[in-house]
């Protein structure tokens, strides 16, 4: 079976999110050609090299179609469920952040919309944003940042509508787009969503601010924009008024999941650019991956990276498997992922050694810009410490949750299963909650999963591999014995440092689980290296150096993840968990759940 061929024989048997991005993919064009147009690395680092997109860049995603996917399927778009766009803001993202960037700030500002908005406001934005306007969420004030309590811009009673003054800043599309989905005070301890339509203001009523020099996502429209007694018309608060503060918490547990793509085209891309690297490189004689020390930060690279899709792809799903979960499971992605990424461009940078350093010769130069755009998604949408915070608020009520039997097991397969497409979605704003009410079925599963995983890894997986998984069972079992008495002996405590410590520790622990739980709903219908189960066990290693970093890989696993390394480079396909499957397949028989 030829690659291509291979390739898309996988894409065929994942639910059909996978089919799209890897559309997309194939639109865009390889990364690494210079003829691949306004999506080349050549393209891209000489277009920022000017502080611009690649001239072409957003025509060529809006042909395609990529605009649809941010309006859902009944209001005349093509989203169905998060988990496409979030693998289709993946497919961008290993390319251009900044280009994802423009249609995240998007999403961010028509969400409210559709979760809230009536049937007029839906229209509106669902046909401007199919017709290629875009959209900003205008939140953040110079001085307040994300204390959204303190906000200075309000919206005053004027006949049947309201009078805007405020500014917001720095803001995303600001200058760009037509829509503007802004938090205002409406009373004394009030705050709601308006919906502006910068195209229907007296033109004297609002400016845009002057564009925020940024290190990264350099050509991306980041500025502000100022209200002055602008009158919007009756019917321009989203959903009831005074609900501005419950409606950007919730909207903010879609965004925080979607930004985790950025991360993984990201962490993608750069893993690329380093075993391109090390395979053409020579020093001493041989290809310098043959150093040990630079196969080791490739090899742990790719691992994060696989991780990372095991945390994320879930929580995508949630959105319509189980979005009441979204407070918790949404923060400890946009924690996770983004820190994952971070380190492996790292990791990465100590590859490329002198040559990360250089804005030209590798790749272009992408690395670096790589680099800079990266270092925005552990800010975005809540920082790493907001993002940390609100998962050490659950804790107490966390710390000694236990599953209900099949009603999670069923819950777990419908999150976890790749080649099973989740339901629609239809949005409803109060389908999201603001805690999880001390309920994690990812985790409070974990005696029944490791028990499963261990037990079908001694019938299914590689020699050794059970036993293996065994003993990290164990460690396992005792970090989660050690936090549960951490968090017990003082559950007031949920903002100190230690605290903090202790979300990151339920962090870590969560994607653990997440790795075996993705091993345990797919390894049937994967096969191959998938099913053997060398990778989990590496992944588990992996996450355990976190908190012991004198755990040692299991050399003598490695082996089949770096084929798949190898065939990911060589096929120029994404280093995914999918090319470990059997023959680069997945199989579809009933018998696979």
């Amino acid at each position: 079976m030829d690659s291509h061929t291979r390739t898309r024989t996988v894409q065929a048997r994942l639910s059909p999110a996978h089919r799209i991005a890897a559309d997309l993919d194939a639109y865009l064009g390889d990364p690494m050609d210079d003829g691949a147009g306004p999506f080349s690395y050549r393209a891209i680092v000489e277009a920022e090299e000017r502080d611009e997109l690649p001239p072409g860049a957003v025509e060529a995603v809006r042909a395609w179609g990529f605009p649809g996917y941010l309006v859902p399927r009944h209001l005349g778009g093509r989203l169905t469920t998060l988990e496409e766009l979030f693998l289709v803001t993946r497919a961008v993202s290993r390319r251009s952040v900044t280009v994802a960037v423009v249609y995240g700030s998007g999403l961010l500002a028509v969400n409210p919309v559709w979760l809230w908005g009536d049937p007029r406001q839906q229209k509106t934005v669902a046909e401007g944003v199919l017709r290629g306007d875009l959209a900003c969420f205008g939140v953040s004030e110079a001085d307040h940042g994300s204390d959204v309590m303190a906000c200075e811009a309000r919206a005053e009673a004027a006949g049947d509508g309201l009078v805007l003054t405020g500014v917001k800043w720095p803001v995303g599309n600001a200058t760009r787009g037509r829509f503007v989905t802004a938090y205002a005070r409406t009373g004394l301890r009030d705050f709601s969503l308006l919906l502006v339509d910068k195209g229907e203001l007296d033109p004297a009523s609002w400016s845009a601010l002057p564009p925020v020099r940024t290190v990264g996502l350099r050509g991306h429209d980041l500025s502000g924009v100022e209200f002055t007694g602008a009158r919007l018309p009756a019917g321009c608060v989203i959903g009831r008024p005074g609900s501005g503060l419950v409606q950007t918490l919730k909207t903010l547990q879609i965004t925080r999941t979607a930004i985790a793509a950025l991360s993984l085209g990201t962490m993608d891309a750069v893993v690329r650019i380093g075993m391109e690297y090390a395979g053409r490189r020579t020093l001493y004689g041989a290809e310098i991956y043959r150093i040990p020390v630079i196969r080791d930060q490739l090899l742990k690279a790719h691992l994060d990276l696989l991780v990372a899709e095991c945390v994320a792809l879930p929580v995508a799903r949630a959105l319509t498997v189980a979005p009441g979960r979204l407070s918790l499971w949404s923060s400890i992605v946009k924690y996770f992922v983004p820190v994952l990424g971070e380190e492996v461009v790292a990791g990465v940078g100590t590859v490329l050694a002198a040559r990360g350093y250089l804005r030209e010769g590798v790749a272009h130069g992408a690395f670096q810009k790589l680099q800079r755009d990266h270092a925005i998604a552990s800010v975005f949408e809540g920082t790493t410490h907001v993002n940390l915070a609100n998962v050490a608020a659950q804790l107490p009520y966390l710390a000694g949750a236990t599953g209900d039997g099949q009603g999670d097991d069923d819950l777990l397969a419908d999150l976890f299963t790749w080649s099973q497409a989740p339901p629609p979605w239809r949005p409803d704003g109060r389908s999201l909650r603001l805690t999880n009410e001390g309920r994690d079925e990812i985790g409070a599963r974990f005696e029944e999963t490791a028990g499963a995983v261990v037990a079908e890894a001694g019938v299914h997986a590689a020699p050794g591999v059970a036993a293996r998984l065994a003993d990290l069972v164990s460690v396992v079992d005792d970090l989660r014995a050690g936090l549960r008495k951490g968090v017990l002996a003082d559950p007031d405590d949920t903002s100190s440092v230690a605290a903090l410590g202790r979300a990151r520790r339920y962090c870590e622990i969560h994607a653990m689980v997440s790795c075996m739980l993705t091993w345990l709903h797919n390894h049937r219908a994967f096969g191959g290296a998938f099913a053997d189960g060398q990778w989990l066990v590496l992944c588990l290693e992996r996450l355990v150096q976190r908190i012991r970093p004198d755990t040692a890989l299991s050399e003598e696993l490695a082996p089949p993840v770096e084929d798949a390394m190898f065939r990911c480079r060589d096929q120029r396909r994404w280093f995914s968990l999918t090319a470990l499957a059997d023959d680069g397949g997945v199989r579809s028989d009933a018998s696979a759940r």
